[in-house]
């Protein structure tokens, strides 16, 4: 049975007692197939730890994703899509919409579904709280990316203050989120890139996006706790920023076509735990078979430390569940 632990020595570089999974989070119909509960929402994968804690111990995992509380930034999207625009629906857009714009605070939400998921939580297991949205997600989402990047060069004071209104109240978030001792990690959630680039230079990420995630991190470290990034996009040119200065634990998202999972450990698997990583495209177009067969290899692969296995992104309802389950069953086909 794995246990948490485990998990915690993937994310110390270490070998685990035994093959670990992990994933980001898991589709609606897929949790109501294994916990036998109905969803409510459509939100309910997000948050509802009595949908969640049964489906993800049957299904072999440590641990449970789900949101501290229902903190967020509220932005003026009018439908649910299935894509979503980087200029569509923004709020902020020059000093006096700044003005005008009624900030959230993390204190004021209750977090109290952690407390009451910890009691129906198996001992050997934990909570992995997560955010709605990153830093750079929020200010993109709640500014346009397009405007994002002439507010840089028009009005760079505006911009820095955007950034630190959500930066730091997301750190506070995770700060209240962290008081439960049921929380044994948190991810950091927030896509920095295209499939060539960061979404901003190189110079503007680090000065305006990473020193909240730093700030994050040093606090969980402080606390006791693991940081995993999740992070989507081509990242190699801040590949060391994550590792060296803001000191993740583990990164999570991985795309065949910007660098294979495979050659992400053999680049950086010393330095920090890659987790997941069999592309979403493979996931949902390849055989269970081909899947069985990559999922061990990649199992094997983590025989030197350091590996969870999973997907590059999380399980969205259009994976076929006999490839899910390919991949899943896998961790019992390799003994460490």
């Amino acid at each position: 049975m794995s246990k948490f632990s485990d998990l915690e020595k993937v994310l110390e570089r270490k070998v685990p007692d035994e093959p670990t999974l992990f994933e980001f989070y898991l589709n609606g119909p897929l949790l109501e197939m294994y916990s036998g509960k109905k969803c409510v929402t459509s939100y309910d994968h997000t948050w509802n730890y009595e949908l969640l804690i049964p489906a993800y111990k049957k299904l072999g995992y440590s641990y449970v994703t789900m949101l501290g509380s229902n903190f967020h930034f509220p932005k003026n999207f009018t439908a649910q899509k299935s894509t979503i625009s980087l200029n569509e629906g923004f709020v902020i857009f020059d000093r006096e919409t700044y003005a005008q714009y009624h900030w959230p605070e993390p204190e004021k939400e209750d977090y109290s579904c952690l407390a009451k998921a910890e009691k129906l939580l198996d001992k050997d297991k934990k909570l992995i709280v997560w955010s709605n949205g990153g830093v750079l997600e929020n200010v993109i989402s709640l500014v346009g990316y397009e405007n994002l990047c002439f507010m840089l060069y028009e009005d760079r004071d505006l911009a820095k203050k955007i950034f630190e209104d959500v930066g730091e109240r997301l750190f506070r978030y995770y700060v209240e989120a962290l008081k439960y001792d049921g929380v044994g990690a948190i991810i950091c959630n927030d896509d920095w890139g295209f499939n060539t680039q960061t979404m901003l230079s190189t110079a503007d990420m680090r000065e305006f996006v990473f020193p909240y995630h730093k700030k994050t991190v040093e606090y969980a470290h402080k606390m006791g706790r693991k940081v995993i990034l999740h992070s989507c996009g081509n990242l190699k040119d801040v590949y060391d920023d994550i590792i060296d200065d803001m000191k993740f634990d583990g990164k999570h998202s991985y795309q065949d076509v910007i660098q294979p999972v495979e050659e992400a450990y053999q680049e950086y698997g010393k330095r920090i735990a890659i987790l997941g990583g069999i592309d979403m495209d493979f996931v949902a177009r390849k055989t269970p078979e081909e899947i069985e067969k990559r999922s061990i290899a990649l199992l094997e692969m983590g025989r030197a430390g350091g590996y969870a296995l999973g997907t590059g992104n999380s399980i969205p309802e259009y994976i076929p569940v006999e490839n899910y389950l390919a991949m899943v069953n896998a961790v019992h086909k390799v003994k460490y």
